[in-house]
């Protein structure tokens, strides 16, 4: 019995529920053949994003980016901005999977960047988290502190923590 691409999609999405990420990634990828085969292609690039994700969590990083690349494009050819930011963001995360880091701190700017644009403050907060979190790590400490002071600006509910972390943080300034 074939499974039509939304059955595989919904298949995709229990198994990565149920931690599964190599199970999921392949449901994905059928998915995503599914909808290309007919002629479903944000469809397909969906399915990519979500292998990619579950790639990811699979710890197959480079998988998780040949899976994604180039799916952005086709968002941004349908104007679809907030997917269009959700592929690169995702593409950043498996750049710094392979610890690529500045290529994945210049994908998630471009994400946050575009999640502004449609008003998407949450979306864009945590990837400007992420952006910050690897400046850090790259030590560029400045550079992180004005981006986490950036990512606490957008956020709509900022936690108690973070309030007092933006407090602190505009002694940097």
């Amino acid at each position: 019995m074939t499974l039509d691409p939304h059955q595989l999609d919904a298949k995709g999405k229990k198994a990565f529920a149920e931690k599964k990420y190599n199970e999921a990634a392949d449901f994905f990828h059928q998915a995503a053949e599914g909808f290309t085969a007919g002629r479903a292609g944000l469809l397909a690039a969906e399915m990519k994003n979500n292998q990619s994700v579950a790639l990811v969590q699979a710890g197959k990083p480079q998988e998780a980016l040949d899976a994604v690349l180039e799916t952005d494009k086709v968002f941004e050819g349908a104007q679809d901005i907030k997917r269009q930011a959700m592929a690169l963001g995702n593409q950043a995360a498996a750049l710094e999977g392979l610890n690529k880091y500045d290529a994945a701190i210049e994908k998630y700017e471009h994400s946050a960047a575009l999640f502004g644009s449609v008003d998407e403050g949450d979306l864009q907060a945590m990837v400007k988290k992420s952006a910050a979190v690897l400046k850090l790590k790259t030590g560029k400490i400045t550079e992180s502190a004005f981006k986490m002071i950036g990512y606490m600006d957008v956020k709509k509910t900022p936690t108690l923590f973070e309030r007092i972390m933006k407090f602190l943080l505009r002694f940097i300034k």
